[in-house]
């Protein structure tokens, strides 16, 4: 299955009927995250914290300009070096010209979705450069070739069995190794890489404005050690990561874990403020942070859906969307799966590319239950839904069958008249009929309602 392609209903299907074993690994892990997400919401006032967090992003996406301005003199200020990127090219232009001067051949990387989403990897290997990603989910789905399938857990479609089978074949460990020989086979290899590597890169959860302080939340260790064993230590932020002030960073940290994995902070929290100094024994020699826009600034302008750019990559929306759980993030054939998948791809790709996204999706709104910072996100799926439809884009017959079903719900008469006729056809063509088919064929064959819901409708409560 090619993840790259942009038909999300030909994916799911393939997904479905080739992989089931995903659809159980993929509830399984999102399940566990949700209840712990809920039971760390249960621990605090999480309305008012999650209101004050609307705020918090709005505040600083609202004066955008100048908190990154701001941030640009107080990074700059620490010794780090700021550059500017526009477009993905302009990033993969800044890491080239990073990589040549600093003579780099080999890369350690902490978790990006970011990178991911810019195509960093494919571009320092065009240049030669060793590519080692360092978190142990994205290790793993290095080693498949695969892209993460999950904001926070990347591999959460593969089961125990895949990786055993991975690792046994690269790494030799035991065909049926327990996680903890698993584990301990990935340190092995990834502490080489850590000693050996010219440079590391990674993301940021957050840029403080007011210090220049670049934050980063993980669990594992491996994003502190790719951002003070190799001599050099490039941060790829996107513009819309700037938040005011240093007070509001605790906060934020907290309620990003929260809503992530359910823990009151992450395990390990870098406060990164520029390279090693004199006399300080750790640390890189220098320090760079690429602003990274690739259409943020557009999607700001747009009062429909700019909201999205408050998200923080904590992954809830994800685990509790029932459509994100049946098939995982690769039938999204993008980065970013999920609700805030289906709201960014339009915004970031296009509708030619990203329009299918906001309709798999059963506006539940679940996920704007549990959205840390309340990007209403059913809202923004139907603006998308919309655009999509009004700029030619959803398919002929899905437009005249709805034109169709609406024509007759304003003519009771007709109305009854079409519903007696569909009783009347064979199952058997009832089955071929366009949206009936897809559903009966999931739902197997149902008999009509006796009497009709319009007749139960007039006769009133019993």
């Amino acid at each position: 299955m090619d993840v790259h392609s942009r038909d999300y209903a030909a994916r799911a299907r393939a997904i479905l009927r080739d992989e089931p074993h995903v659809r159980e690994a993929v509830i399984g892990a999102t399940v566990a995250f949700d209840q712990h997400r809920e039971r760390a919401y249960g621990e605090v006032d999480s309305d008012a914290w999650r209101a004050w967090a609307s705020d918090v992003k709005s505040h600083a996406l609202t004066n955008l300009a100048d908190y990154l301005e701001e941030a640009e003199s107080r990074l700059t200020e620490n010794g780090v070096v700021v550059h500017w990127a526009e477009t993905a090219a302009d990033v993969h232009s800044v890491l080239e010209a990073v990589a040549a001067d600093h003579g780099v051949r080999k890369v350690v990387k902490g978790k990006s979705m970011l990178s991911e989403e810019l195509g960093v990897n494919d571009a320092l290997e065009r240049q030669g450069i060793e590519v080692v990603e360092t978190d142990l989910g994205e290790y793993v789905i290095q080693l498949f070739g695969e892209p993460p399938s999950h904001i926070v857990g990347p591999a959460i479609h593969r089961s125990l069995e895949d990786i055993q089978e991975l690792f046994h074949r690269v790494h030799g460990t035991p065909p049926h190794a327990t996680p903890e020989d698993l584990a301990a086979a990935a340190r092995v290899a990834l502490r080489e890489a850590f000693l050996t590597a010219d440079m590391g890169i990674t993301g940021g959860n957050f840029l403080v404005a007011e210090t220049g302080t670049l934050a980063l939340i993980e669990n594992e260790g491996n994003i502190r050690l790719a951002t003070s064993a190799p001599k050099v230590h490039v941060a790829l932020v996107g513009i819309e990561k700037v938040i005011a002030r240093w007070s509001d960073l605790a906060g934020m940290l907290q309620l990003t874990s929260r809503a992530a994995t359910g823990q009151a902070v992450g395990t390990f929290v870098s406060m990164i403020h520029g390279p090693r100094r004199d006399g300080e024994p750790d640390g890189p020699e220098a320090v760079h942070v690429i602003l990274v826009d690739n259409g943020r600034t557009g999607m700001l302008a747009d009062e429909a859906t700019w909201e999205a750019l408050k998200c923080v990559r904590c992954g809830a929306c994800l685990n509790v969307c029932p459509v994100y759980r049946q098939t995982g993030g690769h039938a999204y054939g993008w980065v970013y799966s999920g609700p805030i998948g289906a709201v960014l791809a339009p915004a970031l790709l296009g509708l030619d590319e990203g329009g299918a996204l906001p309709f798999a999706s059963t506006l539940c709104g679940a996920c704007t239950e549990v959205c840390p910072v309340r990007i209403p996100l059913h809202d923004m799926l139907l603006t998308w839904r919309r655009r999509t439809v009004e700029a030619g884009k959803a398919p002929a017959t899905e437009g005249l069958l709805l034109s169709a079903y609406a024509a007759a719900a304003k003519r009771p008469a007709l109305f009854r008249l079409g519903a007696a006729g569909l009783q009347l056809l064979p199952m058997a063509v009832t089955r071929r009929l366009p949206f009936l088919k897809s559903w009966l064929a999931v739902h197997g064959d149902l008999p009509w309602s006796k009497p009709s819901f319009l007749r139960r409708w007039k006769a009133g409560p019993k």
